[in-house]
């Protein structure tokens, strides 16, 4: 019996096998005590969004400019976790922001509607220039009282 590789689920429809992603491991900064120096907690995941094939070109565009921050030169898309102490959880945390991070690039954006703007909101528009105008015309100098 042939085992299949397990697929993330990014949205309906779309989902990346776990072998397009790799994993590297270092050690995670700031105050830790006794394992800080000595144990790689923190996981960066990274995707080849360059080389995947299963997203087509406007896919890719849509995620190369909404996460583009994250992409590197090479057109990997890279997420790093060491929130938790141990390297198992930051590992199962960063394929869960990929996920999400993908699924909220992946989301077409919806086209907005044309609006008119309403008479009464175009008059008190004009009725607070005309106010903030006389406002303005007090400023000035005072004629009259010589």
């Amino acid at each position: 019996m042939q085992r299949t590789m397990p697929e993330l689920e990014i949205q309906p429809g779309v989902s990346i096998p776990e072998a397009e992603l790799r994993f590297e491991t270092s050690r995670s900064s700031g105050p830790g005590g006794q394992n800080v120096n000595k144990v790689e907690s923190r996981v960066a995941l990274l995707f080849d969004l360059a080389g995947s094939p299963r997203f087509d070109e406007d896919q890719k565009r849509r995620i190369a400019t909404r996460l583009g921050g994250r992409i590197n030169r090479d057109g990997q898309l890279r997420v790093v976790c060491q929130t938790h102490r141990t390297q198992e959880a930051n590992r199962r945390a960063a394929v869960e922001r990929f996920c999400e991070l993908m699924a909220e690039a992946l989301k077409e954006p919806k086209k907005r509607g044309r609006t008119r703007r309403s008479f009464a909101s175009k008059r008190r528009r004009l009725e607070a220039k005309k106010r903030r105008g006389q406002i303005k015309d007090l400023r000035g100098k005072v004629r009259g009282w010589e």
